[in-house]
């Protein structure tokens, strides 16, 4: 496993404790119920990040099934055939994919699909297709493979155990893939470019790199040289774009992020952004936001304008707009980077990153 995907996976650990952590103790049964969905989808999202074996080993450690009905499944014989019964209804499954596409195969989830529903029934389908069209267009699809599945699924154990990432659309449910670090094969459509992005480069760039970011994130940080290496070795022929993405559990992630809107307005964000990564250690152990004021006055902003900026919260609603956009497009942890179509998910070295930029400028 790389390094990086290593740091990823511990931030969405990290991610997921201090999801736990937020619960409010102030209604016990309620809390109680809600703690053990949580679990419960830790454990769903934690089998596919390291694989099967995980969930193996906790119904071993356990001694019962985390997922189905298999340990009350019936087996028998029959005509010379051994038979299992289980008594979840069968549940339809279309599996949204492109067959000319190596990356969007689905043989491995649909594997681990069928170990925790083994009544699923699987019916593949091709995004070209008038069926997977339609799929596409009705269930708002960005990513493939997609799972859709048909209105039994409620009557399954999988249903109450992950009903947290699985959407309903008339009377048939779609899984959220990215929610279950289940990583796209294709991405249909991407986050758009808008006018109030913060941009750095050739709009019209054959190359586009699109980052969702977070200014307290260790990870954005050992990430951000790759990309300032990149702006500096690229120029005009790359367009980079800055998408806020705060986390909830870094407490003056926000507030940095709303500093550095305040820093681009004054046309400073990079300087500002270099700043905020090099001296993250030390204004991440800060509350409140004296130390964003101070490194506005060290770069020359006009701190005036930067203070009104910063205290009025200015681009909160912008900030907002960001992570909500993030995460329609499945992301949930940082740094998470577009470039062109192709999605790369942590703090990937200056080498990946530029093999890509140059493969992309060479179409």
């Amino acid at each position: 496993m790389k390094e990086n995907q290593k740091d990823e996976i511990q931030e969405e650990m990290i991610f997921e404790e201090a999801i736990v952590e937020e619960i409010d103790g102030n209604d016990e049964a309620k809390n109680s119920k809600k703690m053990k969905n949580l679990i419960s989808l830790v454990i769903l999202l934690s089998g596919l990040f390291v694989g099967s074996i995980f969930v193996d080993a906790l119904q071993m450690i356990k001694g019962n099934a985390v997922f189905g009905k298999n340990s009350q499944a019936d087996i028998f014989q029959s005509g010379g055939k051994t038979w299992v019964a289980y008594p979840d209804s069968i549940v339809k499954v279309r599996v949204i994919s492109d067959d000319t596409c190596d990356a969007c195969k689905p043989d491995e989830a649909v594997a681990w699909l069928h170990r925790i529903m083994p009544t699923a029934l699987i019916q593949k389908v091709d995004m070209k297709s008038d069926e997977g069209k339609k799929v596409v267009k009705d269930f708002s699809v960005k990513t493939i493979p997609a799972f859709i599945f048909s209105a039994d699924v409620e009557k399954t154990d999988f249903f109450q155990k992950a009903s947290q990432v699985l959407a309903k659309t008339n009377d048939q449910y779609s899984l959220n893939t990215a929610e279950i670090g289940l990583p796209a094969g294709k991405y249909l459509e991407l986050p758009a470019i808008t006018d109030t992005d913060i941009k750095i480069g050739n709009p019209d760039a054959k190359v586009k790199i699109m980052e969702f970011s977070d200014f307290q994130c260790p990870y954005c940080k050992a990430f951000h040289p790759s990309v300032q290496k990149a702006i500096q070795e690229y120029g005009d022929k790359i367009l980079y774009v800055y998408k806020q993405f705060p986390l909830s559990f870094h407490s003056q992630a926000n507030n940095a992020a709303l500093a550095s809107e305040c820093a681009a307005e004054q046309g400073k964000f990079l300087a500002y952004a270099n700043n905020l990564f090099d001296q993250q250690t030390t204004w991440g152990k800060t509350t409140g936001t004296q130390s964003f004021k101070n490194y506005a006055v060290k770069l020359g902003l006009n701190a005036s304008q930067f203070n009104q900026c910063l205290d009025s919260k200015k681009y909160q609603d912008k900030i907002s707009n960001n992570l909500k956009e993030g995460q329609n497009f499945g992301v949930s942890g940082t740094p998470a980077t577009f470039i062109n179509s192709q999605f790369e998910s942590g703090a990937v070295d200056y080498a990946t990153m530029k093999g890509i930029i140059d493969k992309e400028l060479a179409k």
